[in-house]
C-alpha cells in the first residue's frame, strides 16, 4: 500500500505475534498510559527540558495549544486595559543596562521629585474615563530607605487611586516586609517587580542587585498578601534558553504571578543596550504561548515595545494567551499606543476590555468542555 495513502485505509498499528508456522496471531494493544499532567494543569513541578520543548514547538501547534489552556481559565474575547504612569523620573541608582532612568548613563531623561498626589489622581481619573481598570505607578529608585515623607505619599496615592473603584500597582525597587504589610494596608491590588530575565543571564545585564534580593522582594509582597506581577524583558541579548529559564523560574514560585509582563526592549541612546537588535515577532510569540501554557492562570501582560508590532502581530499575541496591555499616553520612559487607538484596534477583532478585579473571579467552563478536553488528553 501506498505510504500516501489516507491514515484510514493505512493497516492498525496494532502489536501481532506468530506462531511457529508463521500465522499471526491476534493479541491486546498495549493498555493507554494516562498522562501524569495534563495541559491547563496549575504546576510547579515543570522541569526545565519540558518548558524549552514547548518553546522550540512547531509555532503554529504551540500557539494553537496554547489559545486552549488561554481558554480553561480565561474569558478570551477579554483585554485588561492598563495604564502606567512614573511618578518618580530618573536618578536611579541601580545599573540597569536597558533603563535610561540610571544615574550610571548619560541619557536625555532627567532626574524629578516625586510627583504631588493631586496630578498622579488626575492621571488616574482619565485613565479610567478612558477605560483602563489598572493603575500602576512607577518610581525609579531602587528601594524605599530614607524615604519615609515620599512613602506616606505614595501610601495616600494609592489609598485615593483604590477608592475610584480601580485596581492599583506599583513598582518602587526593594520592599521590606513592613512595607509591603502597609502598601496591601493601603489598599493595593498588585506589585510589579520583574526578574528580567533567566538566573544565569541576569549578571550580564544588572550588577547592583542580585536575583535573590528581587525574589525576596516578590516573597514579602506575597506573604503581605498582594498579587505578584512578575516577568520579563526580551531583547536584552539573551539566548532562547534564558527566555525559557525566565518562565521555569517564574513557575516554581509557590505561587504563580497573577501577571506575567512580556516587554520588548525599546533601545534608548545612552544606555549600554541601545544598540540591540529587535526582537523578531516569533520570539515574542513564542514567549507569550509558552508562558501560557506553563503559567495557565496568569494573566499574560504585552507590555514595552507592543507599539512596534502591527495590528495583526498584536491579535497573534492575543491568540497565543496575551490578554493585558499597557494603554495610554507614555509607559514610564517609552512610547505607548493610545487609548483611542487600542479601544479601536480591540474593537475590530471583537475584544474588550475586562472589568476591575474580574481577573479575581473564576472563569466557568461547561461541563461539557471539559469533558471534552478531558477525552482528548487520555485518547
Amino acid at each position: 500500500m501506498s505510504a500516501l495513502a489516507p491514515r484510514f485505509l493505512r493497516p492498525s498499528l496494532v502489536p501481532v505475534i506468530r506462531n511457529v508456522r508463521g500465522h499471526a496471531v491476534a493479541v491486546d494493544a498495549a493498555p493507554t498510559v494516562p498522562a501524569l499532567h495534563r495541559d491547563g494543569d496549575v504546576r510547579h513541578n515543570w522541569k526545565r527540558a519540558e518548558v524549552q520543548a514547548i518553546f522550540d514547538g512547531p509555532l503554529m501547534e504551540t500557539i494553537f495549544r496554547a489559545a486552549q489552556v488561554h481558554r480553561m481559565h480565561h474569558d478570551p474575547s477579554r483585554i485588561q486595559l492598563c495604564t502606567l504612569m512614573n511618578i518618580k523620573t530618573g536618578g536611579c541608582t541601580e545599573d540597569c543596562k536597558y533603563c535610561s532612568q540610571s544615574s550610571s548613563y548619560k541619557t536625555e531623561t532627567k532626574a524629578s521629585r516625586l510627583l504631588d498626589v493631586e496630578p498622579v489622581l488626575e492621571a488616574a481619573r482619565a485613565a479610567k474615563a478612558n477605560g483602563s481598570t489598572r493603575f500602576c505607578m512607577g518610581a525609579a529608585w531602587r528601594d524605599l530607605a530614607g524615604r519615609k515623607s515620599g512613602f506616606k505619599k505614595i501610601l495616600r496615592m494609592v489609598k485615593e487611586v483604590r477608592a475610584m473603584d480601580m485596581e492599583v500597582c506599583t513598582t518602587l525597587g526593594m520592599l521590606s516586609p513592613e512595607q509591603a504589610r502597609e502598601l496591601k494596608n493601603a489598599g493595593l491590588s498588585a506589585y510589579n517587580h520583574n526578574l528580567d530575565t533567566s538566573r544565569e543571564f541576569y549578571p550580564e545585564v544588572i550588577t547592583s542587585r542580585s536575583y535573590d534580593e528581587r525574589l525576596a522582594t516578590i516573597e514579602a509582597v506575597r506573604e503581605a498578601g498582594i498579587s505578584v506581577c512578575s516577568g520579563g524583558i526580551l531583547g536584552l541579548g539573551e539566548k532562547n534558553e534564558d527566555r525559557v529559564g525566565l518562565i521555569w523560574e517564574v513557575s516554581h514560585m509557590p505561587e504563580h504571578p497573577e501577571s506575567f509582563p512580556v516587554n520588548t526592549l525599546v533601545p534608548i541612546p545612552g544606555t549600554p543596550l541601545e544598540g540591540n537588535d529587535p526582537v523578531p515577532v516569533h520570539t515574542v510569540l513564542r514567549t507569550i504561548a509558552t508562558a501560557r501554557i506553563v503559567l495557565p492562570k496568569s494573566i499574560i501582560r504585552l507590555a514595552a515595545g507592543r507599539h512596534t508590532f502591527s495590528e495583526t502581530e498584536q491579535a497573534m499575541a492575543f491568540m497565543a494567551g496575551a490578554n493585558a496591555i499597557f494603554t495610554g499616553e507614555k509607559m514610564l520612559t517609552t512610547p505607548c499606543s493610545g487609548w483611542d487607538e487600542d479601544k479601536s484596534m480591540l474593537s475590530r477583532w471583537g475584544l474588550r476590555g475586562l472589568r476591575s478585579f474580574e481577573d479575581q473571579e473564576s472563569v466557568e467552563v461547561s461541563a461539557a468542555a471539559k469533558a471534552e478536553h478531558s477525552a482528548t488528553a487520555t485518547a
